[in-house]
């Protein structure tokens, strides 16, 4: 009933198809069991049922679509989220990966549920594709091939209006690079990515430079109680400036305020995750970047997307007040920071640009030069030679720059390094699984490879997020709490939401309650939070399905045995048994 009675509510919403094979396009009606869902749950349940899960992830039988979530496009503080799903390119498994930015906005607005893009072009011609209220055009692209992603939004503002949304990739993607993104404007015409599993290697396997969206006179969303959902999303916004985190910490000091945190509890990887302590961490910490944004001129809070109320992104600027970039991410810090001992901002917000205007991935670049650093391929610490390898190699694809871009877990086998911190080929991110054992179990059991963002257990581990006392140096109660947040992740996702909503989530009373009334009246239904936990464990155990039949087992769902080496301060190890870990899938 649930679904049929979306179907009836959103009867404008569509689903656009793109063939690349000939070129086509066209738009369905969206069935039934796809009407309750958005976001990741939508993008992963198209995958599972459109994808052969054995299939090359470059190959004519892989999709990318693109879904925004279930509140996104309304008026709702940080519900501006853009899910994108496929085969990932990088670690073979299914992939939703998630961004800020203005598409899904305007996606919601033009009443696209989801487009779907599928088949691969023959020739050598590369396209743009442009969607609006009158449907999607494919014409062949030669100005914009070649280019960086900042000179493509800024044609693309010059073509098709400033207003334009872009997804875009950078020279990697054209090149196919496993480590390859999809580049998303912002509202300052700044690049937010689709990040991880090199999705986009598979739009450029598709022949896509971009993506433009223009929402002029677009139908925009219906509200099915527009007096109960305003109260709703103003209960909401309270919930998330009234946290600590999302209302103090993260609009101050941006996610970088995790530097100072995770080296205190000696999970903060260094130099290639040999050691949990940083002795520069000061140098490239929330408080030094904030008081070096200050002075330059730049912006300590920045959105990422219309809407947002934590702010926790910044402009960055250079030593004469020039622009350098924009969210400067705690994981990008630490990895090209500590891991690789870059201890200068300069020289890591310098390479964030590059990063983004190449479009790589900037967490598993920051793994792999960690990685290479290992190798003897540079030395830890040269940001200037990180610099150079971006811009020089891989920006160009020599064959140093094609090995170095196709992601930590490569680069490794090709040196004959052993310690190669890597889940299912994905780089691990910037939190050491010995002392701060929840997050370790979320990049182990994860469906998508090592990835944070699935399953935000430090929050807990370190921060106290949710009440409970769970000891990141012990085994205890980590299985339940990644599960618990991982489920979490997916209702996030799904509804377009921003991660941090999750921490005012788990801790402000009216915070979910708001959430399940703004969906109520958004839809005109009467859903529970028992719901949304049901769409959180379906959506976890159809990707499990997926990778089962792509190949992949419970031996798949392990860490790196080099985490059983003593880390300090703690002398913590990884200690979990594969039956401990295999307990993460018993609900």
């Amino acid at each position: 009933m649930m679904a049929h009675t979306l179907a009836k509510e959103k009867n404008m919403d569509k689903i656009l198809r793109v063939n690349m094979s000939n070129l086509s396009t066209s738009s369905e009606n969206v069935p039934a069991e796809w009407a309750g869902l958005g976001g990741r749950a939508l993008t992963s349940t198209i995958v599972a049922k459109e994808v052969i899960p054995t299939c090359h992830p470059l190959g004519k039988n892989n999709k990318l679509v693109f879904a925004p979530g279930m509140l996104s496009g309304t008026a709702a503080a940080n519900t501006g989220r853009l899910s994108a799903g496929a085969k990932s390119p990088l670690t073979g498994t299914i992939k939703e990966s998630n961004v800020g930015g203005t598409a899904a906005q305007m996606f919601a607005r033009l009443g696209i549920k989801a487009m779907i893009i599928e088949g691969l072009p023959t020739g050598d011609a590369w396209y743009g594709v442009h969607v609006s209220k009158d449907g999607v055009v494919i014409t062949e692209e030669t100005e914009l091939i070649g280019k960086g992603n900042f000179a493509v939004v800024e044609a693309l503002e010059l073509r098709f209006g400033k207003k334009t949304g872009v997804l875009s990739i950078g020279t990697a993607g054209e090149m196919r690079m496993l480590t390859s993104n999809i580049s998303v404007k912002d509202t300052d015409s700044k690049i937010r990515s689709h990040g991880r599993g090199g999705l986009g290697a598979l739009m450029g396997s598709k022949k896509i430079k971009f993506i433009a969206i223009d929402d002029t006179a677009a139908p925009g969303i219906t509200l099915a109680d527009p007096d109960k959902f305003k109260e709703a999303a103003r209960i909401f916004a309270k919930a998330l400036i009234s946290h600590p985190a999302t209302g103090e910490g993260l609009p101050t000091f941006g996610t970088a305020e995790m530097v100072n945190i995770v080296n205190a509890a000696g999970g903060l990887p260094t130099r290639n995750f040999t050691y949990g302590q940083f002795e520069g961490r000061e140098n490239i910490s929330g408080e030094t970047m904030r008081e070096t944004i200050i002075e330059r001129g730049g912006k300590p809070k920045h959105g990422c997307q219309s809407g947002c109320i934590i702010q926790c992104s910044q402009v960055y600027n250079d030593k004469d007040g020039n622009y350098v970039t924009s969210g400067l991410e705690y994981e990008t810090i630490e990895l090209m920071g500590a891991n690789a001992c870059v201890g200068n901002l300069d020289d890591i917000a310098a390479a964030d640009y590059v990063m983004d205007d190449i479009g790589v991935d900037s967490i598993e670049t920051a793994v792999t030069f960690g990685v290479a650093m290992e190798a003897g391929v540079l030395p830890f610490g040269d940001g200037k030679e990180v610099l150079r390898i971006l811009t020089d190699e891989i920006g160009r694809g020599t064959p140093l720059g094609r090995i170095l871009g196709s992601g930590a877990g490569n680069v490794g086998k090709i040196y004959g390094i052993t310690r190669v911190p890597v889940v299912k080929n994905q780089g691990i991110p910037a939190y050491d699984p010995r002392s701060i054992k929840g997050i370790g179990i979320t990049y182990a059991t994860s469906t998508m490879g090592a990835d944070h963002t699935a399953g935000y257990a430090v929050g807990t581990n370190l921060m106290g997020v949710g009440g409970g006392i769970v000891d990141p140096l012990k085994k205890d109660g980590q299985v339940d709490l990644s599960r618990h947040v991982q489920i979490a992740a997916i209702m996030l996702d799904s509804l377009g939401l921003c991660l941090f909503v999750g921490f005012p989530a788990a801790d402000v009373p009216t915070c979910v309650p708001s959430l399940i009334d703004m969906l109520n009246a958004r839809f005109g239904l009467e859903l529970t939070p028992e719901w949304i936990g049901g769409l959180g464990m379906t959506t976890l155990k159809t990707e499990r399905a997926f990778n089962i039949a792509a190949g992949f087992t419970n031996i798949h769902d392990r860490l790196p045995e080099f985490f059983e080496e003593p880390l300090l301060p703690h002398n913590a190890v990884w200690d979990f048994t594969g039956d401990e870990i295999d307990e993460f899938w018993n609900f």
